[in-house]
């Protein structure tokens, strides 16, 4: 990475006329927009088929896409569907909010009409996509079963299916023929939809961040699929599952409930399912951050059943071997590191060990505990490698987290920007700033701190289940006007392209 700038926007938060932003034209004319702007990052949040609460890191798959991000203007144009009957879809109850339960209940109906379309002529076509791509055959083949058993967790299904006895599998791959097929079809044109945008922002300059969560769901093919994987039982249930311990801001923890890994197995294999993995996330985006780095080093391990994480004590992860085997495996590969919260000296050491970049956030800088500028987050602590935010998909919007913080809080911003008279309302513009002229090798800014907009725009707030992942910015939002003010920030501080 050279000296340069992006912006943070979720794929899902783009304008589009059916309901949820998409790989339609909102996509293309955003990236000319980024381009217009001077920035050489679009960062986006996990692509994946979401399960329940809606979260990109909660998914059905961790190789899969999500059908929701299909173009339907693509299908329009391929007269696969008709422009009328997408129009209405009742897709869309607000152009600004993403209705989940809406895009469940009728898009889907437009995606299943599209395949019955062209299933005949496809059929070749997709069983080449199948074998050039198993974890997705895989993905197709789960989907078509839990359809078939109303929805319900892989894990409640019968026994024979349950603990994949090759009979009962074979005798439903023939019964489920059509369905699996289907669900092939949504990941062919996932796959090559998006492999045409990132293209176009490849050729107009625009690297991609992508993003994984280091944890699957237990109801995913994943570990359906694999579950020598993970530390389950006999019955395929977690033995113990993922989470954070309780702390200032979560007295009971944070319960996740994902299946932990069975690093000893995963040792024995050379990592191969996680090289595997980093294969297939570097074939769709140029960087990758993973999420909740810090489980490499120890991992917070919850007994299964558990209320809270309170009971929940910490585990070695594999460390620099998983590390070492990747870059056996792949090469030298550019990594993200997500290493926020309560960071112990083997993490940095980790971190430090891989070369990885990591991150910085504004937001997390302040403390009127430190009186003598030691946070790390504070910019003149920043080093080269490093990655400065002001505030990644979890955290408030700039403005709303001025007026919502200490007003101790505050005089600390105002004595560090040495500026006590801008209205308060004003200070974004001179964090990001801050955060543009650092030394971080990249700086990422989210659309909505562009845009000033308050948390009405904010993605997700931990430890809620609800009202998350839904914003969308409003169409003409990014506008000339704007690219012009991020462009001539960015050529200021010397992150433009050419610099």
């Amino acid at each position: 990475m050279n000296r340069s700038s992006g912006i943070l926007l979720p794929v899902f938060s783009l304008p589009s006329p059916y309901g949820i932003g998409c790989f339609d034209s909102e996509a293309y004319r955003f990236v000319d927009f980024l381009s217009e702007a001077g920035q050489s990052y679009w960062q986006i949040l996990p692509l994946g088929p979401t399960c329940y609460g809606d979260s990109p890191y909660q998914a059905f798959s961790t190789f899969a896409g999500s059908p929701l991000y299909i173009s339907l203007e693509a299908f329009i144009e391929k007269g696969l569907l008709t422009r009328e009957e997408c129009n209405q879809a009742d897709l869309q109850a607000s152009p600004h909010f993403v209705d989940y339960e809406r895009q469940y209940r009728h898009r889907y109906r437009l995606l299943r009409r599209a395949f019955e379309q062209s299933r005949e002529s496809m059929a070749s076509e997709l069983e080449n996509f199948k074998n050039a791509h198993p974890h997705l055959g895989d993905y197709a083949f789960f989907a078509a079963l839990k359809a078939s058993h109303g929805g319900i967790p892989w894990y409640e299904w019968e026994d024979p299916l349950r603990q994949r006895d090759p009979q009962a599998l074979d005798e439903a791959r023939k019964q489920l023929r059509d369905e699996i097929a289907y669900h092939l079809f949504l990941q062919f044109h996932f796959h090559h939809q998006w492999q045409n945008l990132k293209a176009y922002a490849n050729g107009k300059g625009i690297r991609i961040i992508g993003d994984i969560p280091i944890y699957v769901a237990h109801d995913s093919a994943d570990v359906w699929t694999c579950p020598e994987l993970f530390q389950l039982d006999e019955n395929k249930r977690p033995t113990a599952v993922a989470g954070c311990p309780p702390d200032g801001f979560s007295p009971d923890g944070q319960l996740w409930g994902n299946p932990l890994y069975a690093w000893p197995y995963h040792a024995q294999t050379h990592f191969a399912w996680w090289c595997e993995r980093l294969k297939h996330s570097f074939s769709l985006y140029d960087v990758v951050r993973i999420d909740h780095f810090r489980g490499f080093d120890e991992y917070f391990s919850i007994p299964y059943g558990a209320p809270d994480a309170h009971s929940g004590h910490w585990e070695k992860g594999p460390g620099m071997t998983l590390f070492s085997a990747v870059e056996a495996a792949l090469g030298h590969r550019e990594i993200i590191v997500e290493d926020l919260g309560f960071m112990t000296e083997s993490v940095r050491r980790l971190v430090k060990d891989t070369g990885f970049p990591n991150m910085k956030v504004i937001e997390f800088a302040f403390d009127a505990r430190d009186t003598g500028g030691r946070g790390e987050h504070l910019p003149h602590n920043y080093g080269e490698n490093c990655i400065a935010y002001t505030g990644t998909h979890d955290n408030q919007t700039l403005i709303s987290w001025l007026a919502t913080i200490t007003d101790a809080e505050r005089d600390q911003v105002r004595g560090y920007l040495n500026d006590w008279y801008t209205p308060q309302h004003l200070l974004p513009k001179a964090l990001i700033s801050l955060l543009m002229k650092s030394p971080a090798k990249l700086c990422i800014i989210p659309l909505q701190d562009y845009l000033g907009l308050d948390d009405e725009a904010r993605i997700n707030t931990p430890s809620t289940s609800s009202g998350n992942w839904r914003w969308r910015v409003r169409a003409g939002s990014t506008n000339q006007s704007l690219s012009r003010e991020i462009k001539g920030l960015t050529e200021l501080y010397g992150r433009a392209p050419h610099n």
